[in-house]
């Protein structure tokens, strides 16, 4: 049975450092590859009032969908399986939801993505990654 990498992706750079990294891994294991990216909850009284909800999901969903091809389209010709995942909400907790779900056995994550804060040595999003994974987690630089 394969075992499961699961890779955040935003793309940002740190990602696909992060993605090339997790290639090489599930090439040596014959692993599949999880990618995932997490859009954020942009559900709030204000964008309520004037937008369904359907609405902004299907805006998210589009917006997520763009990453994943592009992440995609990247590992194609690496004759490494792929699945592909969209989540809303807090990366952090969408990111370990997951890796609990598909029973990854290794997290392979940037150690920045794109969000506006930016940790002196890790990004916030990987150092909660970190420390409440179910599951190693490599952080790439």
């Amino acid at each position: 049975m394969k075992k499961t990498i699961l890779v955040p992706v935003d793309q940002s750079n740190h990602s696909y450092r992060a993605l090339d990294f997790a290639i090489q891994l599930a090439r040596k294991g014959n692993d599949t590859i999880a990618i995932l990216n997490v859009q954020p909850n942009l559900h709030t009284p204000s964008t309520e009032r004037f937008l369904l909800k359907e609405e902004v999901d299907t805006y998210l969903k589009e917006m997520g969908m763009k990453v994943l091809n592009h992440a995609k389209a990247y590992i194609e010709g690496s004759s490494v399986e792929v699945k592909v995942f969209i989540r809303i909400g807090s990366p952090k907790i969408e990111i370990i939801k997951l890796a609990n779900e598909l029973n990854a056995y290794l997290i392979v994550m940037g150690s920045r993505g794109l969000g506006p804060l930016k940790g002196t040595v890790l990004g916030s999003v990987s150092y909660g990654v970190l420390h409440d994974a179910p599951c190693p987690v490599t952080i790439v630089p």
